[in-house]
């Protein structure tokens, strides 16, 4: 088998880019009332958003162009960082908290969640393992499941106590797809997600916050003043914006109505804004996202690429798919970003270096015989 380089793939490239410059624009439109009336400047969220978005692009370009094969090497490396980084979360002076949870990590003047390294630790370290066992082994048990069992339930935990309810679900739907892709059987996932149907509940049902937001998503407009009022106040963004929306930089819902509309709730705005139509454009991005990645999985010239490429693609689907989810009012409300779109760094950056990975994956291919 002969392997040659090809130019990555320019679609995945183009929308992404779009996604980035959509989010540039909509963390100003939806933030600079806020920005003013907080820190006496306008465009503070933006300027972060266009630094943020920088960096990106540059950890991006370098990622697209340095061979994937390498970060086997960093498997253990990156792994024992993360989970690190997780635990200094909750150690006084460096760990931050805001809203009651403790997701950030506060260095000097620059601030990250560790969350955000860990899906991406996850996924390197779940496709390196899968890809060193023998088919066999991978459908048994104890050497197969067992050990990414243990390293995704301490990740899972460790990201459940801060509380960041949100994303250690997606870290359990990150782990099932690549468990399936890796060869994993249907009747083992299908005993786990069993188990899990119970554990989930009692997790659900243990803190009082998480009842309130399951009933307050079953009937916000029973308390419209406090459980209710995030979901009741997307919905009317979304409501207000009609087919074509209301246009660029009029939302009425950003004059501190909707809460978190720079972040979690961006996506309300967007439909507030641009309407049906632009909220159309920006799922119809997130799937041309979700195809190129799987065809770049599926054309993948080994099993480490199929499965870090699946990985990363079902991280960016699954993050879009439960922000959607919660401002639409389909799901329970929980933080989670949009990616690309959304204010914050961690997020974006992580992102963009996953995609950049994503890139470098599709520039390999096994070149055909006999074809010069």
């Amino acid at each position: 088998m002969t392997i040659e380089k090809k130019s990555p793939d320019l679609l995945l490239f183009i929308v992404v880019v779009i996604l980035t410059a959509i989010g540039i624009c909509m963390v100003f439109s939806s933030s600079y009332v806020m920005a003013y009336k907080w820190y006496g400047d306008s465009y503070f969220f933006l300027k972060k958003q266009v630094l943020y978005a920088i960096i990106g692009l540059v950890i991006f370009f370098l990622a697209a162009s340095i061979d994937y094969h390498c970060y086997k090497k960093l498997v253990l490396p990156i792994l024992i960082l993360s989970i690190i980084l997780l635990i200094m979360v909750f150690v006084p002076g460096i760990g931050r908290s805001a809203g009651g949870a403790r997701r950030w990590l506060k260095i000097g003047f620059f601030s990250f969640q560790p969350s955000e390294i860990a899906k991406f630790a996850l996924i390197l370290y779940m496709a390196e393992s899968l890809t060193r066992k023998h088919s066999e082994e991978i459908k048994t048990f104890i050497k197969g499941i067992l050990p990414s069992l243990i390293i995704v339930m301490v990740i899972f935990l460790l990201i459940l106590k801060e509380p960041d309810f949100s994303t250690s679900l997606i870290i359990l739907g990150i782990s099932f797809i690549m468990l399936f892709i890796g060869g994993t059987r249907i009747i083992q996932l299908f005993t786990l997600g069993i188990a899990a149907i119970p554990v989930g509940i009692l997790i659900l049902l243990k803190e009082d916050y998480r009842k309130v937001r399951l009933l307050s998503f079953l009937d916000p407009w029973r308390d419209p003043l406090d459980s209710g009022f995030h979901i009741i106040q997307s919905l009317l963004a979304l409501g207000s914006g009609g087919i074509s929306g209301i246009g660029l930089g009029e939302s009425r819902q950003k004059y501190f109505y909707l809460p978190d509309q720079h972040t979690d709730f961006i996506f309300s705005i967007i439909g507030e804004e641009l309407g049906f139509i632009g909220t159309l454009i920006v799922i119809a991005l997130f799937i041309l996202i979700l195809w190129r990645g799987f065809r770049i999985a599926i054309n993948s010239v080994d099993q480490f690429g199929t499965l870090l490429a699946a990985g990363i693609t079902a991280m960016i689907a699954f993050q879009s798919i439960v922000n959607i989810g919660v401002v639409t009012k389909m799901i329970p409300t929980t933080g989670l970003t949009l990616p690309f779109i959304s204010f914050g760094g961690s997020s974006l950056i992580v992102t963009m270096f996953c995609v950049g990975i994503l890139l470098n994956i599709s520039r390999y291919r096994i070149k055909e015989q006999g074809v010069q």
